[in-house]
């Protein structure tokens, strides 16, 4: 058995996004099980000094959990790149086309996966080409129900399942309160799930596929983040060939958008066992309610050990 090292690590949590609260949880999460480790981690908030003080630090390996586009529009990861200390996470340009998830889907939907048919329309196209009659288009073309959702943005912020025309205006404006780009996406009846891809130095192996459900039916921010209003089976009640099709989907998802060591693909099972994907994170929600934890613990690993051996393959596999 090799000596273990502890490894002098700074945790990025907060940021300025509309999910800091979420990430200064994921941040605190992840200090205290690398902590319990035995490694040496201190928590930096990001600011205007961010960059200095990393350079000062200069620690072994920066683990980013900062969500929304304070850190995974792919903009930060490509200026720690620039730093030449080693950091845990996909690199710029790859971050970058997951977090447009208009842009993931038509890659992977290029790729032959099945993604639900969407439409993205910026605050400017809305506007300008008449909202009445491009609302009365949508639900022409797309017909109903649908999801409307922030192009760009994670922790289910400003996502409505639309089932009536009347429900439509203000679905658009809750997704622009988050971006200036709304995606109108088909909806799919099935069973939600999502698939932890996780990477220690053998390659890309996803976890157990977490069971979404949502007590009333819709898996809004609240739902994710307050305990008791979601319920979550690990691993997800599907068919054993159609779990297999749906992990296997999500690795070969993590590969072609070019993420590393740690993401998350959120996908719906029709009743087919056909899975649709809907987006990937590069920066996944690690706090006490978020789903990559359940996957680990649903592994028989414990956060820390899985942590620690994801922390030191980021750092010498860089």
């Amino acid at each position: 058995m090799s000596e273990f090292t502890p490894l002098n690590i700074t945790v990025l949590a907060g940021g300025i996004s509309h999910e800091r609260d979420v990430s200064l949880r994921s941040g605190r999460r992840v200090a205290d099980a690398l902590t319990n480790e035995g490694h040496i981690v201190t928590v930096l908030d990001p600011g205007a000094n961010l960059l200095t003080t990393l350079m000062d630090q200069s620690p072994d390996l920066i683990w980013p959990t900062l969500h929304g586009a304070t850190g995974e529009d792919g903009a930060l990861l490509s200026l720690l790149e620039t730093t030449g200390i080693p950091f845990l996470g996909s690199r710029g340009p790859a971050a970058a086309l997951a977090w447009n998830k208009a842009t993931a889907k038509e890659l992977v939907l290029r790729a032959g996966f099945a993604t639900p048919p969407a439409i993205a329309l910026s605050t400017e196209t809305f506007r300008d080409l008449g909202a009445t009659s491009v609302l009365d288009h949508l639900v022409s073309a797309i017909g109903l129900p649908l999801v409307v959702k922030p192009a760009q943005g994670g922790s289910s912020q400003g996502v409505t399942i639309v089932r009536t025309p009347a429900d439509l205006p203000r679905a658009m404006v809750d997704a622009y309160t988050y971006a200036d780009t709304a995606l109108v996406e088909a909806y799919i009846d099935g069973t939600e799930v999502t698939v932890a891809v996780i990477d220690s130095g053998e390659g890309p192996t996803a976890l157990p596929i977490v069971e979404i459900v949502p007590v009333d039916g819709v898996y809004s921010f609240e739902a994710r983040y307050n305990a008791g209003e979601t319920d979550f089976y690990t691993p997800a009640r599907l068919a054993n060939a159609v779990s297999l099709v749906v992990s296997d989907t999500a690795v070969a998802i993590h590969i072609l958008l070019g993420l590393r060591h740690l993401s998350r693909v959120d996908l719906i099972v029709d009743a087919a066992g056909t899975p649709w994907f809907l987006e990937a994170n590069v920066l996944p929600g690690l706090t006490e309610t978020s789903l990559v934890p359940q996957a680990i613990e649903a592994a028989n690993q414990t956060l820390g050990a899985t942590y620690s051996v994801l922390a030191t393959h980021a750092r010498t596999a860089q």
